[in-house]
């Protein structure tokens, strides 16, 4: 068995998203994407870029999302998180027509280590 390492604060990391991106709202995700967490992304301290991929299999995206260290990641505010969050659901819902909800909603979360 592998023992559960977590990258040290001053180490580069990658954050490693999936979420349910039917066939259907392919576009709708990465429009929402590019107007609410590319632009505020973009911004923050740390942040080094991303990759947007989609399996067509299991109609998932998978964020590959770099940072320069963990604590800089880690140092953002959850606050700012969410209202990015809740802007990214508002255009996604906009997209998709849902009244409510999340139409891309998170099916796994972590975190990779550079080797």
């Amino acid at each position: 068995m592998v023992p559960h390492l977590s990258a040290p604060s001053d180490a580069a990391v990658v954050e490693h998203l999936r979420i349910k991106v039917p066939v259907e709202a392919r576009a709708i995700w990465l429009e929402a994407e590019q107007g609410s967490w590319e632009p505020w992304l973009a911004q923050q301290d740390g942040f080094l870029g991303r990759d947007l991929l989609w399996d067509a299999t299991t109609e998932e995206g998978t964020l590959l999302i770099r940072w320069e260290s963990r604590a800089q990641w880690k140092a953002i505010p959850q606050g700012d998180v969410n209202k990015v969050q809740d802007q990214f659901e508002r255009l996604a819902r906009e997209g998709t027509g849902l009244a409510s909800g999340n139409p891309f909603p998170l099916v796994f979360e972590g975190e990779l280590l550079p080797q």
